[in-house]
């Protein structure tokens, strides 16, 4: 196509837009409209995409949180409304059961679950937050960003320690954040015991599971203070990446009825919580929104084609009477077909490049206005920019076929018949 690298070809197409603007300017809003939505909604819903992941860094989404309850069918001897409890031996048996889990965190607490915080106190201050009584295995759950010292760890458990994680919450209300105060040492007085300080966490606002009004101490301490023996609150129980989430659950419960005599049937003798298939809600909705996105955004981009074929017709029955002088100083048809094609390009190539670069301009300035902000779950929003070049390509390669329509009617034009219109 040697009439692409003629300076004539651009200067009749210059001059045809030039000379008609008010119907370029509308023609091209249809297909620049369409690309900016395609790249603003498809960056906007891997912004979601990119905060929720945010949102959950560090935490096991494969988890499963189960706690004993009270059973509601009789069976074997028992009555129904019995107790349940969860215990330290349960950690050995359900592995062995059910190889599917990849490791289980036992965790008890006061102020979860309904039951009441605990009073802590330093330098005649005192509030009331809850406390957790934890293994290390419990940070591979849900990672604990640390802005002063460590976490807990093996020696802590097996030597019944006093020490204690506390939340920045509570670092701000019994040290002087201000200055930075390092509190690493210094001590708390919890339930009438004096703990030391070994670290400090943060937790992200709107992030995660976690609060930092809360305080961690070594799970066998806790239960020495509240008695609780072997008795635990509840089960972190993670799954190895390729097992079915939902069939270890199911697992989990049929292995613990058995082994306190409770019905099959009883559905509530053992609650759970399956972050793993509200996660995968999650997921399915946020590709759910891309794949609109990319709908919506084709078709408008089709659109958007699709008039700039009306509008090329409309040219060329206004250009009949120069069209024929063209084929009457001895045009080919090929040239003058090339030539409405050519013109259809333009036009789209240019309205998508407009509608591209608007829509990056929008994920810059959310990105700015977001920045920084943990209260809703947008971050970073960006495109993959092979689906916009794809897009783009597809949009131009469209340009060429509905610019065949007005072609072929401009090459169908009998000279004579042209020079004769008005």
């Amino acid at each position: 196509m040697n009439i692409i690298f003629k300076i004539d070809t651009w200067q009749e197409i210059y001059y045809s837009l030039k000379n008609n603007k008010l119907r370029t300017f509308l023609t091209m809003i249809g297909v620049g409209w369409g690309m900016f939505l395609f790249v603003a909604l498809l960056g906007a819903a891997k912004g979601m995409e990119n905060g929720f992941d945010k949102a959950f860094s560090g935490f096991a989404t494969n988890s499963i949180f189960l706690w004993a309850q009270n059973t509601s069918i009789p069976y074997d001897g028992f009555p129904k409304g019995r107790k349940m409890d969860l215990h330290l031996g349960d950690l050995e048996m359900l592995p062995k059961k059910i190889p599917a889990i990849d490791y289980i965190s036992p965790q008890s607490s006061r102020g979860n679950f309904g039951t009441p915080g605990e009073s802590f106190s330093r330098n005649g201050k005192n509030a009331t937050y809850t406390l957790n009584g934890d293994f290390p295995v419990g940070n591979k759950i849900s990672e604990k960003k640390l802005i002063f010292g460590r976490y807990l760890n093996d020696a802590d458990i097996a030597g019944n320690k006093n020490v204690t994680v506390i939340g920045e919450e509570v670092y701000k209300n019994f040290f002087d954040a201000k200055k930075n105060e390092n509190p690493i040492g210094q001590s708390i007085n919890i339930k009438g015991i004096f703990f030391n300080v070994i670290g400090v966490f943060r937790v992200k606002k709107g992030g995660g599971m976690e609060n930092d009004q809360s305080a961690y101490i070594p799970f066998t301490t806790f239960s020495k203070m509240y008695n609780n023996g072997d008795k635990v609150g509840f089960f972190a129980i993670v799954s190895k990446p390729d097992a079915d989430l939902n069939v270890v659950e199911d697992q989990v419960k049929t292995e613990l009825k058995k082994k306190y005599n409770v019905s099959p049937e009883d559905t509530n003798a053992f609650g759970s919580f399956n972050l793993g298939k509200e996660f995968a809600k999650l997921t399915g909705f946020l590709t759910g929104m891309q794949l609109l996105t990319i709908t919506v955004g084709t078709l408008t981009i089709l659109a958007g084609v699709i008039a700039i074929s009306n509008i090329l017709l409309i040219t060329v029955k206004e250009r009949t009477k120069e069209i024929g002088i063209r084929r009457a100083l001895g045009a080919k048809p090929a040239e003058v077909r090339n030539q409405i094609l050519l013109e259809s390009v333009v036009i789209t190539l240019s309205s998508g490049l407009l509608g591209f670069m608007l829509g990056i301009f929008l994920l810059m300035i959310l990105n700015a206005v977001t920045q920084g902000q943990d209260t809703f779950p947008f971050y970073n929003p960006t495109v993959n920019y092979g689906q916009v070049f794809g897009a783009m390509a597809i949009m131009v390669i469209l340009g060429l076929i509905v610019g065949m329509i007005p072609a072929q009617r401009a090459v169908k034009i009998r000279p004579i018949e042209a020079l004769r219109s008005e």
